[in-house]
């Protein structure tokens, strides 16, 4: 597996000051250094953390493929069109929520909107993907909608008691999207102790981590957890 990096959180700490400390581009660095696979930026439409300057900036500067996450809006869109990432993910989007609480529901977006990010999309050779639950229903539609990758929703592994059930289903669901030929990446709720849980691990393309990482860098630091992460994910 690959490792993704979300450093929307120092954005977060960040703007707690309104300055510019601690600065992305200096995390952008040390993602450099730690040779990151994939910097993951989620540009909220209340612009929460990551503001479209920082968006700009990181494109710039960024040896490694950005991956952007965004709702599906025609400002989001226009976004994705200027900017040029090399992945999109579509995900869902509450203004009252205080992180993403689900997968995307397939049945309930535009379809003239998707119609036109994967046009944009096939023209600058953009990998989009949607962040569904692991059920067959949504990885069924994806494939249809012409989605060419998934990230499956990890979260409900974040818990301080994981039934069994739940870790079958979430690996199974790794196995059925793979056999439906789509690339298909992991995340959310991901950290040292519960990534032992993705056990289909050789059909996951991405894991991506973004939380954890940015917390757990305040003791060990953000190269060491980088690097600590990317052991366990190569076990």
């Amino acid at each position: 597996m690959k490792l993704g990096v979300n450093i929307d959180h120092i954005a977060t700490l960040r703007n707690a000051r309104g300055q510019n400390n601690p600065n992305l581009l200096r995390a952008l660095k040390v993602c450099h250094h730690a040779k990151v696979d994939t910097l993951t930026v989620h540009l909220r439409e209340d612009r929460r953390h990551i503001k479209d300057q920082d968006l700009l900036e990181l494109k710039k500067n960024s040896k490694i493929p950005i991956n952007l996450e965004m709702a599906l809006t025609d400002e989001m869109i226009q976004i994705a069109d200027k900017i040029n990432p090399e992945f999109i993910c579509l995900v869902p989007e509450k203004r009252n929520e205080i992180t993403t609480e689900g997968g995307l529901n397939l049945n309930k977006i535009s379809y003239p909107r998707l119609k036109k990010l994967l046009k944009i999309s096939q023209k600058k050779n953009i990998q989009v993907s949607a962040f569904i639950n692991p059920t067959k229903k949504m990885i069924t539609l994806a494939k249809i909608l012409g989605f060419d990758t998934v990230e499956i929703h990890t979260g409900p592994l974040d818990k301080k008691i994981i039934k069994k059930n739940i870790i079958n289903k979430i690996n199974e669901m790794i196995e059925y999207a793979y056999s439906k030929k789509l690339i298909v990446n992991v995340g959310h709720g991901l950290n040292f102790n519960n990534i032992k849980y993705i056990k289909k691990r050789r059909y996951v393309d991405t894991v991506h981590i973004g939380h954890f990482i940015i917390s757990e860098a305040i003791f060990i630091s953000l190269v060491k957890t980088i690097k600590t992460f990317r052991g366990l994910i190569k076990k």
